[in-house]
């Protein structure tokens, strides 16, 4: 499981022209789960971005977690993510799960962060959106479990 961790000061998914989540502080959390990943990986996972203090202190320093400051998850569906481009120019996304076996994890994910975090918006799994984000920092971190 790959998750690419944004600290934004604020965060919307639009699908189709509309609106369907947004954040003000937090993290935006695209992830893709890969071939073989367990739900053991997932709770891993969201312990793991609960607990990850990449969030400023009142001395401006990286110290404070989402549990810490009661922000928000906004978590984004990417297969995309375990694109391999090894060989030519064009990705092959063979090491992410099919949809039908991803999105039980996903949804796992997603009620997982929630027992650590009180907001946890969704995008719209497996379709084609739109994502605008102010990053803040910019501070991104790339996370595999």
């Amino acid at each position: 499981m790959r998750a690419v961790i944004q600290r934004v000061s604020q965060a919307i998914v639009r699908h189709n022209g509309e609106e369907v989540s947004r954040i003000k502080a937090g993290f935006l959390v695209l992830v893709a789960i890969k071939v073989g990943d367990s739900e053991s990986q997932v709770k891993k996972m969201a312990e793991k971005i609960a607990n990850l203090r990449i969030l400023e202190d009142e001395e401006g320093k990286m110290n404070l977690s989402l549990i810490d400051k009661k922000q928000s998850v906004l978590l984004v569906s990417q297969f995309t993510l375990y694109g391999d481009c090894q060989k030519g120019n064009r990705p092959s996304f063979i090491h992410s799960t099919r949809s039908e076996e991803a999105l039980p994890l996903f949804k796992l994910l997603q009620s997982e962060l929630q027992k650590f975090v009180g907001e946890v918006q969704l995008g719209v799994f497996g379709e084609y959106m739109q994502i605008d984000l102010t990053n803040d920092g910019p501070t991104t971190i790339v996370l595999d479990i």
